[in-house]
């Protein structure tokens, strides 16, 4: 052979092996990252080719799947009652992808998930039945949540102190994701996204704001831990009004008649005693208060639910005056409705903070279970004692001191109200606060926390007892029937 044609031809042959080669690798490594790629035409056209799988509340589906026309987008995502679920479910848009649990879930709810596929499924890609997420939600309280917090700015969460179950979660204003889950839904799409208020944020996981008093929970029980107190009925040492450590600046309480000066513990959280948290974060010292609120969640920023929760942050580095305002849940003090639950929850759990979530289990078109999530999964965060000792505390804030608005006929009922600061020099409307707990005489039990970021009311009716108690009080009452 000439000699010429016998190395165009061994170099033909390698040229052939190295397209042979290369398409071995697109098919055999390359093609689930491409069929997976968002840009991937194939994969939403799969993923809307038949009905999705449903979320769960209470036994009901709260979506569904409704047939389209005239595009290659077979179905679309239905949801009722959208607006009361939309903080649970989130969206699931043919142009605008998914959210909360219809994104983490997506590939169950589509039938792609490789759990749903037997051996030969998975060679032959073919798509299975759709997968069902079943959740922990209690539509009475989801409800009474709802509407309670009506026309406002704010979000509300309630838990099973026992399980860690999520029975509500609710964020105002809200949307019903419906009316984006098409392809033609632009206009919708664009309102949400320029509106002000924010309507397509989760506030109940996803917005951490100043919590206000109701982190004197933390402080009161990082000083009992600690043996800074040794009970909620020990006089402390604390001066009214307290002068900032290092500062010029006079700590003053929003009640001037209030018996705050050296008040205990007790009396300091029944009338929200600004001198007494204040200096107690100063005298146990930003570790000590940071490792307590860490115990309770702060500072997590790992918190799935199984949405991933934004994390709710003590600081570091602070100054000693600096400190004493994070014993008031100021500075650089945030959390989310759901970390204050949890707080609460734990307190009435008899110091024990059940795993938060709002899944029970997620299971294939035949009812077996691909994932499941235990209840009561628990970690002590405060001795029995200083949890009963806060209970009582609570209680006495209810009966007689700012949370009046909370109490339930037949129930026990504690709970911490919350004013916090808004803006330079405080110069906007507060944020409310309330964080409680309720026992029936049955033994049924809910912690919930709620937050009220704008009411529309006038800055000096903005208060915890006021604007978020009530919302708290009628959650509780549906959750202990």
């Amino acid at each position: 052979m000439n000699k010429t044609i016998r190395r165009t031809s061994v170099f033909v042959l390698l040229l052939v092996l190295a397209l042979l080669g290369r398409a071995t690798w697109v098919q055999a490594y390359e093609g689930k990252a491409l069929a997976d790629d968002s840009k991937n035409r194939r994969k939403t056209i799969a993923q809307y080719a038949q009905p999705l799988g449903n979320i769960v509340v209470a036994g009901s589906p709260v979506t569904g799947s409704k047939k389209t026309e005239g595009t290659d987008l077979e179905y679309r995502r239905t949801y009722t009652d959208g607006e009361l679920y939309a903080a649970v479910t989130g969206y699931s848009s043919q142009a605008y992808g998914a959210t909360q649990l219809e994104g983490i879930y997506s590939g169950v709810l589509d039938g792609t998930d490789d759990r749903l596929k037997t051996p030969l499924d998975a060679v032959t890609r073919k798509q299975q039945q759709p997968g069902t997420v079943v959740t922990t939600i209690d539509p009475d309280v989801q409800k009474a949540a709802y509407r309670a917090l009506g026309d406002t700015k704010g979000a509300a969460v309630a838990v099973d102190p026992a399980t860690g179950r999520i029975l509500a979660m609710v964020s105002t204003p809200s949307y019903d994701p419906s009316k984006i889950a098409g392809t033609s839904d632009g206009d919708a799409w664009k309102a949400l996204t320029t509106d002000e208020d924010k309507p397509l944020v989760n506030r109940a996981l996803r917005q951490p704001l100043p919590p206000g008093s109701t982190f004197k929970l933390v402080v009161a029980a990082a000083a009992l831990e600690d043996g800074l107190y040794g009970s909620v009925d020990t006089a402390t040492q604390s001066p009214d009004p307290y002068t900032l450590p290092g500062t010029r600046t006079v700590l003053r309480n929003e009640n001037a008649s209030a018996p705050c000066e050296n008040a205990t513990i007790r009396t300091a959280l029944r009338y929200s005693c600004n001198n007494v948290f204040a200096k107690m974060a100063a005298d146990l010292g930003q570790d000590k208060v940071r490792a307590m609120a860490e115990r309770f969640g702060f500072n997590d920023a790992e918190l799935d639910v199984p949405v991933r929760a934004y994390a709710s942050v003590y600081p570091s580095g602070m100054d000693k005056a600096q400190t004493a305002l994070t014993g008031i849940g100021q500075f650089d003090v945030t959390a989310t409705p759901l970390q204050m639950a949890m707080v609460s929850a734990a307190i009435a759990n008899d110091g024990l903070l059940a795993a938060p979530h709002m899944v029970s289990e997620v299971v294939d078109s035949d009812g077996g279970a691909l994932d499941s999530f235990e209840d009561g999964d628990s970690e002590r965060i405060v001795s029995s004692s200083t949890a009963g000792q806060l209970r009582s505390a609570m209680r006495t804030v209810v009966d007689e001191g700012t949370g009046t608005n909370a109490a339930i006929d037949g129930a026990e009922v504690g709970g911490k109200t919350g004013t916090a600061q808004h803006g330079e020099n405080n110069s906007k409307t507060p944020y409310a606060w309330f964080t409680s707990y309720a026992k029936g005489s049955d033994g049924k039990q809910v912690a919930v926390a709620v937050m009220i970021e704008d009411s529309g009311a006038a800055r000096s009716e903005v208060s915890g007892n006021g604007l978020a108690a009530p919302v708290a009080q009628k959650m509780m009452a549906a959750a202990l029937k």
